[in-house]
């Protein structure tokens, strides 16, 4: 059975996204992570958070909630995520954190960041020390 192609693939929605976000690398998390203006965010569902684990004193906010989490407005708006605070987002391998950060800048989040490499980039840093 053949498909109709997509007009916008997540390669090409991949591609926007790193173009117009920072991301930064795990050797460089631990200078943000002492920064009191700097939140960690964790797009990652909830299931993968408690199987694998989380960054210290990250705050969840799933990429499927993101939206309604980042809005003042929204009756579920997390206040950790102020436009205020540098966000640094992080999900599995970095394709929905990169996503996600283009979302809030959209937005109008003036610093959002990705981490490159994701929770596994961490976690496999974590284990190498």
């Amino acid at each position: 059975m053949a498909t109709t192609p997509l007009k916008l693939g997540f390669k090409q929605m991949l591609a926007e996204a790193n173009a117009v976000i920072e991301t930064v690398s795990v050797p460089d998390l631990p200078y943000l992570q002492d920064d009191p203006d700097v939140v960690i965010v964790d797009v990652r569902d909830e299931a993968e958070r408690e199987r694998d684990g989380a960054i210290p004193y990250s705050v969840h906010a799933p990429r499927g909630l993101l939206e309604f989490m980042a809005d003042p407005e929204s009756p579920i708006y997390n206040e950790a995520l102020t436009t205020d605070r540098r966000l640094v987002l992080y999900c599995g391998t970095g394709g929905r954190s990169a996503l996600a950060a283009k979302t809030l800048v959209d937005m109008g989040y003036p610093e959002v960041l990705s981490l490159a490499g994701g929770y596994a980039a961490w976690s496999a840093a974590e284990k190498a020390e």
